[in-house]
Formats: structure tokens, sequence, C-alpha cells
């Protein structure tokens, strides 16, 4: 049965008093300067200057330095707590660290992330995200490692699955992704990699005797406690964004393949394909309104009696920030392939950007072959609050509330916006 969601994520108020959050300073900062020069404006605002303002302290020292300068460093530590359907209550510690290669306004800030969550439901999430740029943009390092201990929910396959085909199963689960691309135009950027996901002490929790579980019917009655994937990635990437943290305009286009291969550990061979793409651009045209667009394609397949390990499979909120389908609890689809297409309506409601919202729309699709896609469509819609935390960077804090079908709902939070 769906958790009913109580309250939602918020910042402790020590964030205000620590260290400088100056989380994902990049090139846009000189944009920002320059329109303001040509146009007379509100100046934007942060949680950090309201910070200032309730202290009735006019003058306040610089938290945030968003010239680009090689070799310096920002480090952020923020505690939180919150709550969302696939965690219920959680405490968080999380400590960001931002870097630039080299002096010039168009290096991409590189970013190390990482943090330790433990939830009411005894999940324990550790994550360490790497994206590292070095001199002249010309090679990007990406490493995304994390370590879960994950009591979650499944349905079954298909977007069919009802809320009582519910079945609570338990695993630990140890992620390393590693890829490095270079560089071949402007935008422009190919490379390879290698991709490791290991689930071990795999086993169903409450489940009622004589009944054979979706989980259990996925491979014919038997459930292994271990599922090993290990192969290389080949990606080709098209980037035009200028601030990937909360874009405003600009066009992104990603390819991704993956070969799993049993001599490199793999339990069986199998391969995923993922297409998405992304589009933004300002509504109306000189406001600072944004409308996106996000088109996400998961695609697996395998080789005779062999299949893809069924906590491989696509499924709803398992892409790589956790984000494809708000309304629902994460996990609560899932198939052989996916397809997902989300439009977002981004605005200020308070003109120097300090509070903003957003209204957004779903839908996603799961099947067993990819001419079935669009037999059985999961829609979901909402709305949803950003709180501006760091001004150069334009991080927003984001809180959605979202409906899906059959009285799905919750609220859905993360750090930057969804997409």
């Amino acid at each position: 049965m769906q958790k009913k969601v109580i309250v939602f994520f918020f910042f402790l108020f020590v964030l205000f008093q620590t260290i400088t959050v100056e989380a994902q300073v990049n090139s846009t900062v000189s944009d920002s300067t320059q329109y303001k020069k040509k146009r007379k404006i509100v100046e934007d605002k942060d949680v950090v200057d309201l910070y200032y303002a309730l202290k009735n302290k006019k003058d306040h020292p610089p938290l945030y330095q968003p010239e680009t300068k090689a070799g310096h460093f920002h480090f952020a530590f923020v505690p939180a707590v919150g709550y969302t359907l696939q965690t219920g209550f959680a405490g968080l510690m999380s400590a960001n660290t931002v870097l630039f290669a080299d002096e010039s306004n168009n290096a991409k800030a590189s970013n190390i992330l990482t943090s330790i969550a433990y939830t009411q439901y005894n999940q324990v999430i550790l994550p360490l995200h790497a994206d590292i740029w070095t001199k002249g943009n010309q090679w990007n390092i990406i490493s995304d490692n994390r370590f879960m201990k994950y009591p979650s929910e499944t349905f079954g396959l298909g977007a069919k699955t009802l809320d009582k085909d519910e079945d609570d199963i338990d695993f630990s689960y140890l992620r390393l992704h590693q890829s490095v691309l270079r560089n071949l135009s402007h935008d422009v950027f190919l490379g390879a990699g290698y991709f490791y996901d290991y689930f071990w002490n795999i086993h169903e929790i409450n489940t009622q005797p004589n009944v054979v579980t979706s989980f259990e019917k996925y491979d014919n009655g038997v459930i292994h406690p271990t599922e090993i994937a290990s192969g290389f990635n080949f990606q080709a990437l098209y980037d035009t964004r200028k601030n990937q943290v909360n874009p405003t305009q600009g066009f992104y286009a990603s390819i991704n393949y993956r070969k799993n291969l049993r001599w490199l550990g793999s339990e069986t061979h199998w391969q995923s394909t993922i297409i998405e793409l992304k589009k933004y651009f300002t509504f109306p045209e000189h406001s600072k309104n944004v409308i996106a667009l996000w088109n996400y394609n998961w695609f697996t397949t395998s080789t005779g009696q062999q299949k893809t390990p069924y906590l491989l499979l696509p499924s709803t909120g398992w892409d790589d920030f956790f984000n494809t389908g708000r309304g629902y609890i994460q996990g609560r689809f899932r198939g052989r392939n996916m397809s997902y297409l989300e439009a977002e309506y981004r605005f200020r409601i308070i003109r120097n950007g300090l509070l903003g919202g957003v209204v957004f729309a779903n839908a996603e699709a799961f099947s067993k072959d990819i001419t079935s896609l669009r037999q059985t469509i999961a829609p979901g819609y909402g709305l949803g609050l950003r709180i501006k935390l760091n001004k150069h960077s334009a991080t927003n804090l984001c809180i959605d509330y979202g409906f899906g079908e059959a009285g799905s709902r919750g609220f859905f939070v993360n750090l930057g916006e969804v997409f």
C-alpha cells in the first residue's frame, strides 16, 4: 500500500550559519551580469540574502565568489531532514565541492558530491558522484558510485499493475560506473567506460504463504540472492546548455549503450540503450520563465534464455538521478523497455527569484518489446515550489507534489532542477 506523505524536505538553520554554500557555480554568472548592465532589473536574491536581511545586516560578507579561478574550490556541507514516498522520514548529511580547471568564461564547473542518508524504512544511501572537467573542457571524467541498503517495493512488469500487486523486497547494492568523454567539437563529446552493478542478499519481506509473487514469476519461481552486471558503455553527447544545474535555454542529446559480458563477471549477456533528449526555452520570450521538455527512452535486450537482471530493468524513478515518474512511488512500474515524456513550466513567484513555482505533466510506458510501447500509458502531473539556495549557480531547492493514477500521490524533493 502506498505511503501517504505528511511533511516535506527542509534545510536546517545551520545552512545559513556554517560554511559557504557555493554549489555548482558556472559560466552563467557572466551572462547574468552582462544582462543586468543592459537592462535595469530587480537584483536576484537567495536564502543567504534572506538570512542577513532577517538579521538586519545591510552589508554582509561575500559568501559567493562567482569568478572562475583555476585551482580554487568551494565547499558546502548541508544537514537536512525530510520525507518522500520511497524513504519515509529521512536524515541526510551532504557535502559538495566545486572547482575549475581554468579561468576562461567557458570553463565548466567540476563537481564532487557525496552524502549519507538513513531513513524510516531502514534504508542506507551513500552516493559519491564526480563530474570532472579538464582545462579547456577537453575531457569529461564521470564517476557515479553508490552503496545502498534498500528495503523497497516492486509491483511486477508493465504499466497495468495494481497497488495490490505490491511485493516488499530488500537488497544491498553496489554501483561503480566510470566513463571518460573527449570533446570532438564545441558541444559534441564521445567516450566510453566501465559499468559494474552488484546486488546481494536479495530477498522478499512479509510474503504470504502459497502466493507466487511477480518478483518470483520473472525467473520461473526462482529468486536469485545476487544479481551482477558488468560491462562496457559507449556514450555520444551533444549539449548546448550553459547551466546544467538550472537550464534556461539550450538542447541536450545523449545516446548511452551498455554491453554486459560474462567474461567481465556479468551473470548474463544483455544490453541496454538509453536515448535522452532535453530542450529548454524561455516563455514569454523576454521573461525568466522557462518551458522544459524531457524525453527518456530506456531499452534492454538479452540473448536466448538469458534475461536482464530484474532489479536493472527499466523502472519508474530508477534513472540515474531517480527523477522519472513524479506522481508514483519509485519502482511502481517496470518493464524490458521504457519510454518517458515530461513537460514542465518554471516561473517566478517573486521578482527577485527567491521563490518560484512549477507545473508539470508526464507520461510513461513499459513493454516487452519496442513495438508495443504505446499500448499502456501511466500519466502523472503536479505542481511545485522553488526556493533559491544559490543565486550565482541558480541552484534551487525543489519541492513538488505529484499525482498519478489510482490515488497515487506524494512529495518529491530535489536539490537542483529535476531535469
